[in-house]
This record gives C-alpha cells, sequence and structure tokens, in this order.
C-alpha cells in the first residue's frame, strides 16, 4: 500500500520556522478535565522531552506531571538485536521493562502526541498496551497522527501547552542511531495509520474520539 503521495514540487522545509502555533481541539478537551478537578490533583503523563511550558501549565493547576521522552529511548542502540533469521529488530519486551515503569492505574491523562507515527511500529502497540495499564479507568489520552497527506519528510515536533487550546510547535532534532552526537537531524514519519488502524491500536479503551485538523493532523482522544 503506498502512503505518501510524490510531488516534483522543490521541498519548503527549509523554509518552515522552527516554532509555530497550532489550536488543539483534544488539547481543549483534556483542558476542561484538568479545570474541573483542579482541586483533586490529577495525575498527569507526558510522553516527550521536558517542557518547562507543559510543567508550567499543569502544576499551576495543581497537578502533577510526569515526562518521558519514549521516541528518544526507542531509538537506544542498546535495544537492537538478531532475531532468528539474523535480522536486526528492536528488542520491545526490554524496551518495555525500562520504560513506562508506573503503578498500573496512576495516570488520569496520558499525552502522547505523535508519538506512534514517528516510533519503530514494533514497539507501537506494546507501547499503548502499557499506557492502558498504567492509566486509571476514566483516563483521557491525545495522539496526533498524520493523515496521507502528510509526506514521508514531514517535520517531527515537540509539543508545548501555551494555552488551553494553543500548542507551540518545536521542531525535533537529535542524532539518530548510528550518526555522530553532532548531527542532529529531525525523526522521519515511519506511517501513516488510517482510521480502522487508530482504530483498533486502542481497542481495548472505551471510547475514541476524532478530530481531523487543516495540518494534514488527525487528533484522536480515547478513554480508557
Amino acid at each position: 500500500m503506498k502512503f505518501f503521495r510524490s510531488s516534483s514540487k522543490p521541498t519548503a522545509a527549509a523554509a518552515v520556522p522552527q516554532k509555530r502555533t497550532r489550536r488543539s481541539s483534544g488539547m481543549a478537551e483534556i483542558s476542561r478535565l484538568l479545570n474541573s478537578n483542579s482541586g483533586d490533583g490529577l495525575c498527569v503523563l507526558d510522553l516527550g522531552s521536558t517542557s518547562a511550558n507543559n510543567i508550567r501549565f499543569f502544576t499551576d493547576k495543581g497537578h502533577k506531571n510526569y515526562s518521558e521522552d519514549l521516541l528518544r529511548s526507542s531509538l537506544d542502540p542498546a535495544l537492537r538485536i538478531q532475531d532468528s533469521e539474523g535480522n536486526w529488530v528492536v528488542d520491545s519486551k526490554t524496551f518495555i521493562s525500562e520504560n513506562l515503569v508506573y503503578e498500573n492505574a496512576q495516570f488520569d491523562v496520558v499525552l502522547c502526541w505523535n508519538l506512534p507515527d514517528y516510533m519503530e511500529e514494533s514497539l507501537v502497540k506494546p507501547t499503548i498496551d502499557r499506557l492502558w495499564s498504567v492509566m486509571k479507568p476514566g483516563g483521557l489520552l491525545l495522539a496526533f497522527f498524520h493523515t496521507r497527506d502528510a509526506g514521508p519528510d514531514s517535520m517531527c515536533y515537540r509539543y508545548h501547552v501555551t494555552g488551553t487550546d494553543v500548542l507551540e510547535m518545536q521542531e525535533v532534532k537529535f542524532a539518530l542511531p548510528g550518526r555522530p552526537a553532532s548531527d542532529k537531524q529531525s525523526p522521519r514519519l515511519q506511517r501513516v495509520f488510517n482510521n480502522r488502524h487508530i482504530e483498533n491500536l486502542f481497542r481495548d479503551f472505551a471510547s475514541i474520539k476524532f478530530f481531523l485538523a487543516r495540518d494534514a493532523i488527525r487528533e484522536v482522544l480515547v478513554v480508557r
């Protein structure tokens, strides 16, 4: 199946600013939960590098914030092992055992961002299954998925919450496995999920809601 559309037009990636903002319907839903439970001290898991904006946004409302950069962790060369046929694969069991080490039913909110689109495919389902375990029943998870209008060179962003429904997008760049530490680049989009694939990915959750944005991003809000 062909996921990406080719084009003879020159790329405009170099002209894209490193930071920009977007409105998020899914984040607006999350904010309503945060505002309605400001006195109860909800537990939020932010699956990205540490963000001062996000820490401030959540803690100012009286909530606990945990951050874990799963994408960077998933690229650890130590996770590469050879299977029975001699192919190099990612050791998903070791990855899960070393990451997302939390109590079951600990989190009220999980911000997954665009992690599934950039993570190794063999890690996506085990990661979502583990997130299901660490979330409380009725908890919310927000994830972003590219649509078929996205190209293979679509930038990977870190999302910083700057308002109730406003996110600042900062391009993610770091040294990929096998590259010098000074050679930092944005991770490549691994795949494009369609609605059926997304529904299957979250099949153990109670409900799922889609928001289609104009920037080739499909926001998905699921209830544990």
